[in-house]
């Protein structure tokens, strides 16, 4: 019986060990491989396209997908931003509108959007509006001013001189 429980425990041990192994794993020959040595690209995963939006793709559809998801991810960083200074309890001084309701005076979060104390329907479609010209008109990439990579928002206007710093300064 001790002889038996001495096998078991050399088996598990055994077995365990291989999951520290590492995986034989082959190269798969697909289409993402153009993209192999883009930004981002790195092991284990290589480049990583779950949803397969780049199958069939070329370099121009990726650049553009890239520009999508630098532009909202900056938005997005901006809207939690948002969200967390009005949390804080920093709002704009003045009114919002010609009643006199001040800023302060709208609750936080999705209670400003919908609920009973929220912004008014016009208030609302104004900002939906300027989100819209932002979107159309002033987020854009626009070739031939210097920008330096896809989603360079700068389009030749602003330029702090970080680039031109050198080791020492």
């Amino acid at each position: 019986e001790i002889e038996i429980m001495k096998t078991g425990a050399a088996l598990a041990l055994i077995g365990s060990a291989a999951a520290f192994a590492p995986a034989q794993t082959g190269k798969a020959s697909t289409q993402l491989n153009a993209f192999e040595g883009e930004l981002g690209s790195q092991p284990p995963l290589g480049f990583f396209d779950p949803l397969g939006l780049l199958d069939d793709a070329d370099q121009e559809r990726f650049d553009r997908l890239r520009f999508v998801e630098l532009k909202h991810g900056r938005i997005s960083m901006l809207a939690f931003l948002g969200n967390i200074i009005t949390r804080a309890g920093v709002h704009l001084g003045g009114s919002i509108d010609q009643a006199g309701d001040s800023f302060d005076s709208f609750p936080n979060g999705w209670a400003a959007i919908n609920g009973p104390d929220a912004i008014p329907g016009a208030g609302l479609a104004q900002i939906v509006g300027f989100v819209g010209v932002l979107e159309l008109f002033v987020m854009k990439d626009i070739e031939g001013t210097g920008n330096e990579f896809v989603g360079d928002f700068r389009n030749g206007s602003l330029d702090f001189g970080w680039d031109t710093f050198d080791e020492e300064t």
